[in-house]
């Protein structure tokens, strides 16, 4: 695995390192794409990477040039870019046509200055830097950050506190089942900045002892590193997040259709029946997706179908295909003891020692390391050859932050071959897909890759992969925790995300009760990225409930179809110009200080403001319209002033969305 050491600076002029000790700064040398310059605990190098992005390392003077982390998310070299040094009285600036850092003599502290030249964010309480010599109580790398004013902060992965804004708060960031740590943030100052440490994290954000500052803690590392974006539209820093870490694929049409999928569909004639149903029924249809435990008992990781079950999953593939309908297949990183796929990767040394307890079912079995290429390669292989040559469309990476045994945290203590489990933990997705992300582009070219993976860290976009928001209860207070989650996930620069649709454990269509928060969680997720109806126990299908409840679901998938032009216009755009489908209002009207902190509405792209029905038995909502821009009710067509909020009518069929005067929405027929 490449690292990423600090470049060997040039010998400093005679007495920078005097000069350093004197007055806290040495004299910076530039070179083409930055500058080196000692700093009072170490040595700094910032990189401008393009008009809009400057890297910030910092290293003790003593570290090692071995001892960085492995080079995970970055990819590609800094563009060429015209820049310029200019030395001030009191601080060191560099500009480029878009960007101003300052570096105060002082101390080095670094600032990213906004329009009126002051910072919207800042190194600061410079004493307390940590760069992972020692261990400490406060994390063995930590930065603190001054961010001036109410600005609103946004993104750094998937969580379930059920908060939009992460003011106050305080973020871990460590991969768990429904809970995805990526160090990307965004605020509404405009500008978004990169913690580039995989190691589990701490972030407050703003907390009660410190209202001004965000602090990162990460629990191991060499080193400070990390990378701004300067806006300040949230489409340019999440544009240059993606020129730094790699753009996201354009995805194939079918992706933005609906998928159906259940834990499990059992057999061979079990998948085939729901495609049918749905084709008989003439209700819309792009995929079924094949869950786990298809293989025969004691061959979970062999990639193999129990023949009684599944006795010919080629001709299978080939029915669905027939009547143009996908599908993807679950695989895991996990393999059942004593497996010809067990024994190759433990050749080819790309197992990690320990057998692990299985969450479930009963059993145990080994992890491979998706950090290792050689493990990569091997593991792919053997997907390719016995699933990929069947015809699936794509994969289903579960369990992939990795789960090992279920008891989060386990990952520190493996020995990875990127080095110490606990300095690369989160990255352990990215790797992960990589494997099948690039082995697909190259061993089926002419199908563009698509993954589903209940895990990401930074980069992950690149990859083709959609995260889910893992195994949530069918509640009316996970659903509302859905709608903040994919938002800031979103703006983590990953733009693929969805949930499943009325929540993976519990909730029978039989119930009316729940027929209701199915409904509506339908109605949010025609408005998210992907579209998949997915839960443990009774069927979940369209057909599934009774015919009574199922018009306002129909209606929901029609008016999904209906958005396939928006959809793949959308996509294009976010894999051509970086932007992205989730917003929330404060990204998308950051001089509105009323919607910064709303959890409830976000912007699908910037032209539709989507408002869900999260309260059990409501009828209407109440709505804020952005100030700056008017709007047009949906399925009126009234025209209302933004800046305002406005109690709207949502009858159990409609869900409440506003288009945003002067968009362009290109919509399609029924189908």
């Amino acid at each position: 695995m490449p690292v990423a050491p600090l470049p060997a600076a040039p010998a400093p002029a005679a007495g920078a390192e005097a000069q350093a000790a004197a007055t806290g700064v040495g004299t910076p040398v530039r070179d083409a794409t930055g500058i080196d310059l000692v700093v009072p605990d170490g040595r700094m190098r910032l990189d401008i990477w393009g008009e809009r992005t400057v890297r910030v390392r910092i290293r003790a003077v003593d570290t090692a040039d071995g001892a960085a982390a492995p080079a995970l998310a970055i990819v590609g070299a800094p563009r060429a870019t015209s820049w310029t040094l200019t030395d001030e009285p009191t601080r060191y600036l560099i500009a480029t046509a878009m960007m101003r850092i300052a570096i105060d003599k002082a101390n080095g502290a670094v600032a990213l200055l906004g329009a009126d030249g002051k910072p919207v964010i800042a190194e600061t309480d410079a004493a307390m830097r940590r760069l992972g010599r020692t261990p400490d109580p406060d994390g063995v790398v930590q930065q603190r950050f001054a961010i001036p004013g109410d600005q609103a902060i946004y993104g750094l992965g998937q969580h379930q506190a059920g908060v939009m804004d992460y003011r106050g708060t305080t973020v871990r960031l460590q991969q768990a089942n429904t809970d995805v740590g990526v160090p990307v943030l965004v605020s509404s100052a405009g500008y978004g900045l990169f913690w580039n440490n995989p190691a589990v994290t701490e972030v407050a954000v703003a907390v009660p002892q410190a209202t001004d500052r965000i602090v990162f803690r990460s629990q191991a590392g060499s080193g400070v590193d990390y990378v701004l974006f300067a806006g300040p539209d949230v489409d340019a820093i999440t544009a240059a997040y993606r020129q730094l870490t790699g753009p996201a694929p354009m995805m194939a049409r079918w992706t933005w259709g609906l998928w159906q999928s259940k834990e499990r569909y059992a057999s061979q004639a079990e998948l085939l029946g729901v495609a049918a149903r749905y084709r008989q029924m003439g209700i819309p249809l792009d995929a079924v997706v094949q869950d786990w435990q298809y293989w025969k008992p004691g061959e979970w990781g062999s990639h193999r179908f129990d023949p009684a079950r599944y006795p010919d999953p080629k001709a299978m593939l080939g029915t669905l295909h027939r009547q143009h309908v996908h599908s993807i297949v679950s695989v895991w990183a996990r393999f059942d003891v004593g497996l010809d796929t067990t024994k190759a990767l433990e050749a080819a040394g790309g197992l990690y020692p320990k057998t692990y307890p299985n969450v479930y079912p009963a059993g145990e079995g080994r992890w491979y390391d998706a950090f290792s290429a050689k493990a990569r390669a091997t593991y792919w292989r053997d997907v390719s050859q016995r699933l990929g040559r069947v015809g699936f469309d794509g994969y289903w990476l579960d369990g992939s932050e990795a789960e090992l045994g279920g008891q989060w945290g386990e990952m520190r203590d493996v020995t990875t071959a990127a080095g110490p489990g606990a300095v690369v933990y989160n990255a352990y997705p990215l790797l992960h897909t990589t494997a099948v992300h690039d082995g697909m582009a190259m061993d089926y070219a002419a199908k563009r890759p698509v993954i589903l993976t209940r895990s990401a860290w930074a980069g992950q976009q690149r990859n083709a992969a959609i995260t889910w928001s893992g195994d949530v209860v069918g509640t009316w207070d996970a659903f509302r925790r859905q709608v903040p989650g994919g938002v800031n996930f979103s703006m983590s620069g990953i733009p693929y995300w969805s949930a499943d649709i009325g929540g993976f454990f519990g909730g029978s269509p039989d119930d009316p009760a729940y027929q209701e928060l199915f409904t509506r969680w339908l109605q949010f997720a025609v408005f998210n990225p992907m579209f998949r109806i997915h839960g443990t126990g009774a069927g979940k299908e369209v057909y599934s409930f009774p015919e009574g409840a199922r018009a306002p679901l129909i209606d929901a998938v029609r008016l999904r179809y209906r958005l396939l032009p928006f959809l793949y216009a959308q996509s294009w755009q976010v894999a051509d110009r970086g932007v992205s489908f989730l917003y929330p209002l404060g990204m998308a009207f950051p001089a509105d200080p009323a919607v910064r902190r709303i959890a409830d509405q976000y912007m699908f792209g910037r032209g539709l403001l989507v408002s869900p029905v999260v309260e059990q038995g409501a009828a209407a909502r109440d709505v804020r319209l952005p100030a700056g821009r008017d709007w047009y009710e949906f399925w009126t067509g009234a025209r209302m002033a933004g800046g305002a909020s406005v109690r709207v009518a949502a009858p159990i069929g409609q869900i409440p969305v506003h288009v945003a005067a002067g968009t362009i929405l290109p919509l399609g027929s029924d189908v």
